[in-house]
């Protein structure tokens, strides 16, 4: 059967290689597509990533894997639940048994289920989702039930998220009872993925297999793999035999899970002691066995360096390979230096370790990439200290210890020199950190100039590609790879790094070609070649990316820019400078203008930008390189038609044609003019000392010191604001002799980009506006002596199209950037000066009303989403509508990462008055219970401020001026609706100005004080929690519904796209009938679980279903309606996403939602309890859909229509299945309403 998913991706503009974080393991899955041959192969060459050389050895090794999604681990879970989707057969002739749990807890405790039953299982996870298993893995490695945990090690959420790389959440599980063993490299995560299959089969003792996040996980590396006849030659049967005979069964019944008592615990935990004490040699001579096999030998600490070293580092991981390149480099001076690589950290032997360190060591320092707050050390100096202290070497060796790279922060060999150095001192640091400056506590170290290129294998070439997300930048650098290490004498690697912003933010890859095998876990900082996929990037980094070039090198370039005169016009001086003094070899191509001329998405440039990366570097011969190309194509896209793979070929053709030598005149660019770059400095000083080294990319130099007043984590909100990111091609031109002033295009953005603004007839000359800044007179009597003017804020648009679209008369027109920026800038700059007229529009008949909410400021401004987003339509909405008194919980998801992702730039924002939503993010799991809590105590502290006023006005009214006596009585009238939002603030003036002067007969100083401490709680707060379907329908359910069925006034948004789109787009039980997803690579076999429905048979619950670009009224009203009601409720929000692969692109989203309810698919209705008071029946169902608009509606999304194409009968069935679910959902929907009050 052809993978589904292959077709999926396929759907995507520009294909398989826009694949970004779901990255190696999709592309490079298909090594495994089919069984390995049955031959007498052990191995073969492949190139892969770390995540999908594990799940390769976790498939062949299990019957079962339960799993569930969380980055950077999700990809092992995909890659074998494709596998299992194709029938792939394990290495007891078996199909993997794959399911998706509810969450990592759901499947740990699914692992321990299938384990006691005796099945041979297996999970995958990351961070969070590992110490969620802490309960499970307490219980599996005390019942030593062996397994083996494949966990790509990632950094825990403290006062931040953080997704990337370290060894926190391992750390976090090492008093468990698991067996721990670290890889380093690509080919270890291959090979140590076999050893703990087969060791824990022997030991009975359960292990982590861990590697770091995304530094190995997605690492791409030429590897000999590990096959089926190997691990059957190397598994002992007789050990799997024996576990199932140990397994629950009635058949012969045993009782697990007991209970003991104070009396007999303690002998029964100690009598397991000789398990873990043999694990140790169980996994020595598993390596050996391995060894003799595949010739690759391992020992469980390895020692690299001189018989005679002095000064040595320990460490594990990726670092290791770091440590060794700087230890030879030193050891090629004359310096004695060594490195241990600690490979099995649990159980940790003693002897082992001592086995293979040199007796000559003086010196030692551990390397830890964790911090345990309040410790004495860090995990690994402690045990390496306590080694140490209890051999006969305690004495004459010094151990100190030291902290690096957490959160994926980079560790090169010239911070190992560092180390090195260190340890050299007569009284070394400790406890010390390298890799950052740390003017606070001052524990950091030293390190040089990067030297990486020193430390490679003769011949190797180093590659970067400047990319933005979904760009297929980072596709086309592992097509790069994948071509090339198709030649049997090349080897490959490929790191890639991301912003955690979605997509259309920066994204690297660092690659290194060679003739040998290259194991360099460092970035590339002095490439021969660079390419800048991105035309937005020449401006921004431009000189960076000619700084680190290596002189005589090449930079290729994306611009619209022909000629050799339009290049000088729009190059930095200083990267002309550069270019000239390095004598670069400099090329440009039009691959957008190109791709657009062709017929192709303005995005897909990375086949254009593929073929000159081979025609200019010449790492094999171009028209090589160009054959092996459209074989690429033919592969990926022959199953959309010869017409498509022809329209391909003539593409990758055009690119020779059009690519441009740029013979540049060196003596002219050497006196380019420097301009310095012009930036606001009157900025609050976390913008000048961190936003801004962060744009300019040298977060890695901020001192600790700039963090010192966000050691909370708590950061200002608005900042996204200076980011001006600038990726639009087109923007939205106004031209108001069209508009109608309806305000759609506004409602519609979702990027918060495109507002209108409203100045008073007359008072425009005292706002300095420029001549480009036309206005119309404003319409209607609401805007009676107002001048109105939509304006676009050019360098935040993202250049989506939705405003244009929404348009109903045409008035905005999508022109190049190019030619508007500067002026649009001016305007842009103009219209934020102008006061607000909001408060013109507060009442709720006006407030409500979808023309006058867009005169409210929305505070959620340019938000990091993907180019037209469906969920930041629903959030910005809510700011504009409930914003000055907003409280938001929000579930770990995309919602997070737009509105606050990378680090200070946040995206919630505050209106002129400095009132805006206050935001907070717990976890995945627990947002139900996070925002109940702020709830509560929200309530609590609202009813302490409503006593104290009452008796303020009860016992001390003679203390109080009449004026305040007034606005408090007043208060005290609203205090529990949104009428107290006014209210409330006329008390705050009211303080202010008897506090600023003494008024004879005013309110008492103290009682002026007490009221300015309680102020902030006056006005009652809109409560809400918000996520996406992942959340509220899976991983976070339980949690959702005890807090719906409490009854207590908060409000949930379910921002529902129907996948977990953050983590790539697994399935959820939001998913439809029919849909492809990661974990439902057949398409989903079961409907949509109805959430609404469930809420509503609560009978006091209000639910809502809304579709924004459907009905955007409807939406409206539904929000004002949920927060208004006394108790819960529950709005789910349809909302678009790249993951649906909609045909036409994201573009489309608007189109898609009004055919998503026409049809049936997305019901809309709202269900309010209060109606009932009215004897009106409480569900309203707004459209009477047709269901046989289904098939159109599945046909625009890639995740329906890709069966059609691979599996017509398939496809027939489930949109027959579909078109019935739609119909029954209506049913049910009418069923219910006639059951509350029959109609008549």
């Amino acid at each position: 059967m052809v993978s589904i998913l292959s077709v999926l991706r396929s759907q995507r503009a520009p294909s398989l290689l826009r694949s970004s974080l779901g990255g190696a393991s999709r592309v490079l899955s298909r090594c495994f597509s089919t069984a390995p041959d049955e031959s007498t192969l052990f191995s073969k060459r492949a190139t892969l990533d770390g995540n999908t050389a594990a799940a390769h050895v976790a498939y062949m090794m299990s019957d079962a894997a339960f799993i569930f999604p969380i980055t950077p681990s999700s990809n092992m879970g995909m890659s074998v639940e494709e596998w299992s989707d194709q029938k792939r057969k394990n290495i007891f002739n078996q199909v993997l048994h794959v399911s998706e749990l509810q969450s990592e807890g759901g499947a740990a405790g699914a692992v321990h289920g299938s384990l006691v039953s005796g099945a041979l299982t297996t999970t995958f996870t990351s961070s969070q989702g590992l110490l969620l298993m802490i309960p499970n893995m307490y219980k599996i490695a005390g019942e030593l039930l062996p397994c083996v945990f494949h966990v790509a090690a990632r950094s825990v959420a403290s006062q931040v998220l953080n997704i990337f790389g370290d060894h926190t959440d391992v750390m976090g599980v090492r008093q468990t009872g698991f067996a721990l063993l670290a890889s380093s490299t690509v080919q270890e995560c291959m090979d140590f993925a076999a050893v703990a299959h087969l060791a824990t089969l022997k030991a009975r003792v359960p292990f982590v297999h861990f590697f770091e996040g995304f530094r190995l996980s997605h690492e791409i590396n030429t590897i000999q793999t590990v096959e089926k006849p190997l691990m059957k030659r190397l598994v002992d049967m007789e050990a799997i035999h024996r576990f199932r005979q140990h397994a629950l069964n009635p058949e012969h019944p045993t009782l697990t899970g007991s209970s003991f008592g104070f009396d007999a615990l303690f002998q029964l935990t100690e009598s397991s002691n000789t398990y873990f004490d043999n694990t140790p040699q169980i996994v020595q001579d598993t390596m050996d066995d391995f060894g003799e096999l595949t010739g690759r030998h391992y020992k469980l600490f390895d020692f690299f360096g001189p018989e005679d070293a002095e000064n040595v580092i320990v460490c594990m991981g990726s670092a290791t390979e770091a440590a060794i390149a700087a230890s030879t480099y030193l050891n090629g001076k004359g310096e004695k230096t060594g490195v241990m690589k600690v490979r099995l950290y649990r159980p940790f032997s003693r002897k082992a370790f001592l086995d293979v360190m040199p007796k000559t060591v003086r010196r030692v320092a551990v390397l830890d990439r964790t911090k345990e707050r309040g410790s004495i050390g860090e995990p690994l100096l402690l045990d390496v200290q306590s080694t140490f202290y209890e051999s006969n070497m305690g004495n004459s060796v010094m151990v100190v210890g030291g902290r690096y790279g957490i959160g994926q922060k980079e560790f090169n060999p010239e911070m190992a020199i560092g180390v090195y150095d260190n340890l050299k001192l007569s009284s070394p640091k400790n406890h010390f950190t390298i890799g950052i400056n740390d003017d606070v506590t001052h524990t950091s170290l030293t390190f040089g100039k990067s030297m990486n290129e020193s430390l490679l294998p003769r011949g190797t070439r180093q590659v970067v590609f400047w990319g933005m997300g979904s760009d297929g930048a980072v596709g086309a650098a592992k097509g790069a790879i994948k071509i090339i290490t198709q030649n049997p004498n090349m080897h490959g690697q490929g790191y890639f790094t991301y912003s955690a912003h979605k997509s259309g933010s920066l994204t690297i890859s660092h690659l290194r070609f060679g003739p040998k095998k290259i194991e360099a876990p460092f970035m590339v900082t002095s490439p021969d070649f660079v390419a800048c996929h991105q035309k937005v990037y020449v401006q921004k980094y431009g000189v960076a990316m000619a700084r680190s070039v290596k002189p005589y090198g090449t930079i290729v370039l994306n611009t619209p820019y022909k000629t050799v005169e339009a290049l000088e016009e729009h190059l930095p001086g200083e990267m002309m400078r550069l270019i000239s003094e390095k004598n670069i070899r400099l090329y440009n191509i039009d691959a957008t203008g190109l791709a657009v001329e062709s017929g192709f998405d303005k995005n897909r440039t990375n086949m254009i930008m593929l073929t000159a990366f081979f025609h200019i570097s010449s790492l094999i011969p171009a028209q090589e390189a160009v054959d092996k190309i459209k074989k690429m194509i033919a592969k990926e896209y022959g199953h959309l038609g010869s017409d498509i793979v022809a329209k391909n070929s003539v593409l990758v053709d055009k690119v020779l044609v059009n690519l441009l030598r740029v013979n540049y005149e060196p003596s002219k660019w050497r006196k380019a003019e420097v301009l310095p770059i012009q930036r606001d400095m009157d900025v609050p000083d976390i913008v000048r000392n961190l936003v801004y080294p962060l744009m300019d990319r040298k977060g890695s130099q901020i001192p600790v010191s700039v963090f010192f007043d966000i050691a909370d984590g708590r950061v200002p909100v608005g900042t996204t604001k200076y980011l001006k990111r600038g990726v639009a091609d087109k923007i939205p031109i106004w031209k108001k002799e069209k508009c109608i002033q309806c305000n759609v295009c506004s409602a519609s953005c979702p990027h918060s980009a495109i507002r209108p603004f409203l100045v008073r007839k007359g008072e425009q000359d005292k706002y300095g506006l420029p001549e480009s800044f036309e206005m119309l007179n404003g319409k209607g009597k609401d805007l009676k002596g107002l001048l109105f003017r939509i304006q676009v804020a050019p360098l935040d648009c993202t250049g989506c199209t939705l405003c244009a679209q929404a348009c109903p008369e045409e008035a905005l027109v999508m022109e190049p950037l190019l030619d508007h920026s500067a002026t649009e800038t001016k305007n842009w700059a103009a219209a934020l000066h102008l006061p607000s007229q909001s408060h013109m529009f507060d009442e709720p008949s006006k407030r409500f009303k979808l023309r006058f909410s867009q005169f409210h400021q929305p505070l959620l401004e340019f938000p990091g989403a993907c180019e037209g987003c469906g969920e930041t339509v629903y959030a910005k909405m809510l700011t504009q509508l409930f914003g000055e008194e907003l409280f938001i919980a929000n579930a770990t998801g995309c919602s997070t990462v737009w509105a606050r992702s990378p680090g200070p730039f946040v995206a919630w924002t505050t209106n002129q008055d400095g009132h805006g939503p206050a935001w907070g993010n717990s976890l995945f799991e627990d947002n139900a219970e996070y925002g109940f809590g702020m709830a509560m105590a929200v309530k609590q502290r609202r009813s302490e401020v409503h006593d104290f006023i009452s008796h303020l006005l009860r016992v001390r009214r003679d203390r109080i001026s009449n004026d305040m006596v007034v606005a408090l009585e007043s208060l005290l009238k609203v205090f529990h609706t949104n009428d107290s939002w006014k209210a409330a603030e006329a008390v705050r003036k009211m303080i202010a100005k008897e506090r600023s002067t003494h008024i004879i007969g005013g309110t008492s100083r103290d009682i002026l004080d007490e009221l300015e401490r309680r102020k902030d709680m006056f006005a009652r707060k809109s409560m809400w929690i918000i996520g996406g379907d992942g959340w509220a329908y899976d991983i976070g359910y339980g949690g959702l519904d005890h807090v719906i069925a409490s009854g207590e006034d908060v409000n949930v948004l379910v921002m529902d796209t129907e996948v977990y789109s953050n983590t790539g787009g697994q399935m959820s039980k939001s998913t439809n009938r029919g849909a492809i997803a990661k974990f439902a690579s057949g398409g989903k076999m079961t409907a949509k679980k109805d959430l609404g429905l469930m809420c509503m048979s609560y009978g006091n619950v209000y639910v809502a279903s809304v579709c924004f670009h459907a009905d955007i009224k409807h939406t409206i009203r539904a929000f004002q309606e949920a927060e208004s009601y006394p108790g819960s409720s529950l709005i789910l929000a349809y909302s678009t996403c790249t993951q649906q692969h909609l045909k036409g692109g994201m573009a489309q989203g608007p189109s898609q939602m009004v055919k998503a309810v026409a049809c049936g698919y997305v019901p809309l209705y709202r269900y309010d309890p209060r109606r009932l008071e009215t004897n009106q029946n409480p569900l309203q169902i707004e459209y009477s859909p047709k269901v046989s608009e289904v098939e159109n509606f599945m046909l625009m999304e890639a995740r329906f229509s890709a069966m059609k194409r691979v599996d017509p009968p398939r496809f027939a069935e489930f949109r027959r299945l579909l078109e019935s679910d739609c119909q029954e959902n209506m049913t049910a929907l009418c069923t219910w309403q006639n059951a509350i009050i029959p109609q008549t």
